[in-house]
């Protein structure tokens, strides 16, 4: 089954979007179906997302959204499920009452197979969470698809899950509903010392020991990367050169598919022996040419304050 098969979009329902208004997105769907996938996607894109509120707290946000979170806020979503009493009867008509003067209302719906939902609770060995006692899983998930039946004729979309990974329900979330840059990758740059520890998490990591030390010149040990002294000592070095024009060539490569594959992040930790010239110099320069690019850049120089 492709992806484009597996998505349903009642006639209302537009990609465009109205720019006067705040888009207010509710995610409901069947347990398993991928909506925690989802809400960790539509953050990455700049939504503010509340997860789960008990019926009385979502009836007050649903009112004002905005009131909640402040006006700055123009992108809001809302996951809702089973797991608050009540919720499957009184959600239809909550959304009805949203003031369509003030709010893009979108309901986007996930489900899947009997089938596709089994085997994912057997491979994570977890209850269904309106199973009763030590009823089968699939006694739950049929429970539950006749009472979500109402929220689900009410959808704008729905996703139908059962052949997607993770990344496929990403893939779609950002297709549907990110908007230019603020879907982009951002990339990491952290500068390091070896003998303080490489950052966790880093996804790459870079060791630039090799290029001359600017701190054994009396001139440049007090100075970091960050000074134009040892930046200039450094690019007289054709190494240095060289290493920062393959860097360039090499993430000119990397990130763009990073990017299709809908990663948010990318952190490239360059590390020297102390973390105060080399990896500074490196990190700085590769900003500049990454920022030039149109890349969104973060850059912290992790040991710059420890001495060399």
């Amino acid at each position: 089954m492709s992806n484009e098969a597996s998505i349903s979009r009642s006639s209302s329902a537009s990609r465009s979007g109205d720019r006067t208004k705040a888009r207010l997105l509710v995610i409901s769907g069947l347990s398993g179906s991928g909506k925690s996938t989802a809400a960790n996607a539509l953050e990455d894109i700049g939504y503010y997302c509340v997860d789960n509120l008990p019926l009385p707290l979502l009836k007050t946000f649903l009112a004002d959204p905005l009131a909640q979170v402040g006006d700055h806020r123009k992108k809001l979503a809302v996951v809702t499920d089973v797991r608050a009493p009540g919720s499957a009867e009184v959600l239809p008509k909550l959304l009805e009452g949203i003031n369509r003067q003030c709010f893009e209302l979108t309901v986007v719906f996930l489900e899947a197979t009997e089938e596709a939902l089994l085997r994912r609770y057997s491979e994570t060995r977890r209850s269904h969470p309106i199973g009763i006692g030590e009823r089968p899983v699939i006694d739950g998930i049929r429970r539950e698809k006749h009472l979500l039946a109402a929220l689900r004729g009410r959808a704008d979309l729905i996703f139908d899950t059962s052949d997607w990974s993770v990344h496929d329900v990403r893939r779609e979330i950002y297709k549907e509903f990110a908007d230019g840059a603020e879907g982009s990758l951002t990339v990491s740059l952290v500068s390091f010392g070896f003998k303080h520890g490489i950052p966790a998490g880093s996804d790459l990591v870079l060791d630039v020991r090799f290029l001359p030390n600017p701190y054994f010149n009396p001139d440049l040990r007090q100075q970091s990367g960050q000074d134009r002294p040892v930046q200039e000592f450094l690019e007289a070095e054709k190494d240095f050169r060289e290493l920062r024009h393959r860097l360039e060539d090499l993430l000119g490569f990397l990130l763009p598919r990073y990017q299709r594959e809908n990663r948010s992040y990318l952190s490239l930790a360059i590390g020297c022996t102390g973390g105060r010239h080399r990896s500074v110099a490196m990190c700085e320069s590769l900003a500049d040419s990454l920022g030039r690019a149109k890349w969104r850049v973060r850059l912290r120089h992790r040991d710059l304050d420890r001495g060399g």
